[in-house]
């Protein structure tokens, strides 16, 4: 006999039923009590009065971690994500759901292999000239857009940490150590001053152990606020100054926008921590170390564009195959950004793709620096890629048209 109904409470019913499911699919609530319940009571889930039936996030349904929220609409007490605002798939399409849910998880991991790949050969070249005694080699990688980069990844790093998006986490700690590695190389060539490169390894150094200690849950929430603190700081200080600095000589050269960004974020901070903000109002300067962030891996392509707008020839100087595997990392992260509706993150993939990646090797195409057929085909796999992210997160939901998820993500459900 088959089951022909679910049950929606734990408290007073003493079994739960599962649709079409043989007896033996029907689970005593005394087992219920001995499985484990971590992170789901952090959604609510284990509440005997808030269990109304069987969503995703029951903790005998769902087999993976929470669906993290975007850290402007988390609760500015709570250091874990918890259940978003989305709509739920329902259970016909749970399978579904759960399948799409591991793959964007594993594409978002395997955006290592082609940001290491574009920096690797970087670090093997330096090597060469480094051996061979050719210190003014180095001099040619601008060590400033590299601590720039740096300081990116940094933040992006404890951002995703505090989601708990363990794929994003390891892409940005990568960025940082093999950053690190080129700063460290160009310090030896003396391409970078030493007090400098001492100041930015103490960063790194302890940005990496506290965002490891905060993954796994071993640092005091105090600890973890004063380092989102300075990392807001630092990120708002920079990218105002990056931004005036792309268009020198035709604005005069000077540290104003980094200075007056500067007193902007050290105000806004002192009154988030002092209660003079609202709610919503902490949230946003919560917010902002990962939207800085994000901004400033946006500008790059803004700055690489205006340059060969300046100076067309030296567009020659660049490789398609480079921007070809800039385009495929940050496109592996875009399933993953639109699946759990984090607007910023899509925003800053999306953008590093289309506008970095593909926007170079498209204005490789109109000089004549590449082939039709590469062009052609980076051109078709974009789309591709873009079409398939948006139709089987639609099929995960449950929607009936891709452009919902869009909808969602913007507007909320």
């Amino acid at each position: 006999m088959e089951a022909k109904s679910i049950a929606t409470s734990l408290c007073r019913d003493r079994v739960l039923i599962f649709p079409s499911s043989p007896r033996s699919s029907f689970v005593s609530t005394s087992r219920l009590s001995r499985l484990p319940l971590k992170r789901a009571s952090i959604g609510g889930a284990a509440s005997c009065s808030g269990v109304n039936g069987l969503t995703r996030w029951n903790s005998i349904v769902s087999t993976r971690r929470l669906v993290p929220v975007r850290a402007i609409d988390s609760e500015p007490d709570s250091d874990f994500p918890h259940e978003n605002q989305q709509g739920n798939p329902g259970l016909g399409k749970f399978k579904e759901y759960q399948e799409w849910d591991s793959w964007t998880a594993k594409f978002s991991g395997g955006a290592n292999i082609p940001f290491l790949m574009l920096q690797l050969p970087q670090i093997i070249l330096n090597s060469q000239n480094l051996l061979a005694g050719n210190n003014t080699a180095l001099s040619a990688v601008p060590w400033l857009g590299m601590l720039t980069g740096l300081l990116g990844n940094l933040s992006l790093l404890s951002y995703f940490a505090k989601k708990r998006e363990k794929e994003a986490a390891v892409v940005q700690t990568l960025g940082v150590v093999s950053t690190h590695i080129v700063l460290a190389q160009l310090t030896m060539a003396e391409a970078m001053p030493m007090q400098y490169f001492v100041a930015t390894s103490a960063v790194v150094t302890i940005g990496l152990i506290l965002n490891c200690l905060y993954y796994f849950g071993k640092l005091s929430k105090t600890v973890w606020q004063l380092w989102e603190d300075f990392i807001t700081i630092g990120g708002l200080s920079v990218l105002p100054q990056i931004m005036w600095s792309t268009f020198v000589p035709l604005v005069p050269n000077s540290i104003l926008p980094g200075t007056t960004a500067f007193g902007i974020a050290v105000a806004a901070i002192i009154m988030a921590r002092t209660g003079k903000l609202s709610e919503k109002g902490v949230r946003f300067v919560g917010s902002l170390s990962g939207w800085t962030a994000t901004l400033m891996f946006m500008w790059m392509p803004v700055s690489q564009m205006w340059t060969n707008f300046l100076n067309p020839d030296n567009i020659k100087g660049l490789s398609s195959i480079t921007m070809l595997l800039s385009m495929m990392g940050n496109g592996l992260m875009i399933p993953r950004a639109l699946f759990i509706r984090d607007l910023m993150w899509l925003t800053g993939s999306l953008w590093a793709t289309l506008f970095y990646g593909y926007g170079n090797i498209l204005c490789l195409y109109m000089v004549n620096c590449t082939s039709k057929s590469f062009f052609v085909a980076a051109t078709i796999g974009l789309i591709s890629w873009i079409g398939l992210a948006l139709w089987r997160d639609a099929v995960a939901y449950g929607h009936n048209s891709p452009f919902r998820s869009l909808k969602e993500l913007v507007f909320g459900p």
